[in-house]
């Protein structure tokens, strides 16, 4: 298996560490992206920016053949303060690299010159490095910008870190993987007044903590309980006074499902149950639904074809060819929807490990060993699946 040098290695944990040290949110990642267009051009990619915004492109061709495939690397962070103590802490209040991507953009780099400088590959290379995964949708709007049409790939692939496994392990799946995302607000309108008189007013928080209730049936008694599904009411706002009625009381919803038809049957029954106690407490439902990213699925054919170039360049011990579905969303989703492919994951570290800490967490920061082990994958990937004939 093809490795990066030492002084490779060196270079691209730097590289992490001063992205880290700029986090920037979706659709702002102009810093970025400017580094990662820099980088590819000297390496003798043809660059292209500005793809759903602040995306980057670079198309690497060898050989005569008119096979290709992509790789993608998400750029974007998150509002969160950081909390890690790390010397290469974010420089920007509130903003912090708390998933990886700073590493998954690392990684796809250190590969990126490896295959340009000892490739020996036959077809086109396509790096997709995105904006606005974090709930932006930056994929659907890379995609509305011509990605698979200026840049057709027979299949794609992508990779995330994951806190609690082993560092440098690999998980595979086939099939639906990750949950969709489908988020709602609720605003039950009633009538205020004293709380002494209850009877002169109609109340939209009771029926609002009477909702919270009935909604925490949906899982447990409409979906299969073979199928996973969560149905989370995570805030409930209403009133400011011990002695009065709210007029209106407000929640806010989201919902996931491994299943496109449980994530539809899911809303129509939510829909109705929410109309239905509404209506029951002399309340008005207004419901603002808004659909998330779709259901993750992995594309059997491609899926197989990645874990067996694990299996041929890693030791087992550190492959895992079925692992888990995740409750988690990635709009890695909807270029799936496009284009065969496989979302696999890389241990980010287990137990004692560094890199344990979840993600989205103050103190959670990437794994630096998984730019070596990260990018050796990507490059085994590509040499098998472009292999000259």
């Amino acid at each position: 298996m093809e490795r990066l040098s030492d002084q490779a290695l060196q270079t691209f944990i730097d590289l992490r560490r001063d992205i880290h040290r700029h986090p920037e949110l979706a659709f702002q990642e102009r810093r970025t992206a400017a580094l990662v267009a820099a980088q590819l051009g000297a390496w003798g990619y043809e660059v292209s920016t500005g793809l759903g915004g602040t995306g980057v492109v670079g198309q690497l061709r060898r050989g005569t053949s008119s096979r290709s495939i992509g790789l993608r690397a998400d750029m974007d962070a998150l509002p969160i303060a950081e909390a890690t103590g790390a010397a290469w802490a974010s420089c920007e209040h509130g903003v912090m690299h708390a998933c990886g991507h700073d590493g998954h953009t690392a990684m796809l780099l250190a590969a990126a010159q490896h295959l340009a400088q000892h490739g020996r590959f036959d077809g086109t290379l396509n790096l997709i490095f995105q904006p606005a995964e974090e709930g932006g949708g930056g994929a659907l709007k890379m995609m509305a910008d011509g990605l698979f049409e200026r840049f057709p790939c027979e299949a794609i692939f992508a990779m995330h870190n994951m806190p609690g496994y082993p560092q440098g392990q690999l998980l595979f799946r086939s099939g639906p993987t990750m949950a969709s995302s489908d988020y709602a607000t609720v605003t039950l309108h009633g009538v205020g007044g004293h709380g002494a008189m209850p009877h002169k007013a109609t109340d939209p928080l009771v029926a609002a903590a009477s909702l919270v209730l009935a909604l925490q049936t949906i899982v447990s008694r409409n979906v299969d309980p073979m199928q996973p599904a969560v149905v989370t009411v995570g805030a409930l706002h209403a009133g400011v006074a011990n002695n009065v009625i709210p007029a209106s009381a407000r929640l806010e919803i989201s919902l996931r499902a491994l299943d496109p038809q449980v994530r539809r049957d899911m809303e129509d029954r939510i829909k109705t149950l929410i109309e239905l106690q509404a209506r029951s407490f002399g309340v008005r439902a207004e419901i603002d639904w808004r659909p998330g990213y779709a259901v993750l699925v992995n594309d059997t054919e491609q899926t197989g074809r990645a874990l067996a170039v694990a299996q041929r360049h890693f030791p087992a011990e550190q492959i895992v060819a079925d692992g888990p579905m995740l409750t988690g969303s990635e709009d890695f989703a909807f270029m799936l929807e496009r284009v065969p492919g496989c979302y696999l994951f890389i241990g980010n570290g287990a137990g004692g490990e560094p890199g344990a800490c979840m993600v989205h967490n103050p103190a959670y920061d990437f794994n630096d060993h998984n730019i070596a082990a990260g990018a050796a994958y990507w490059i085994a990937l590509v040499n098998e699946l472009l292999s000259p004939c």
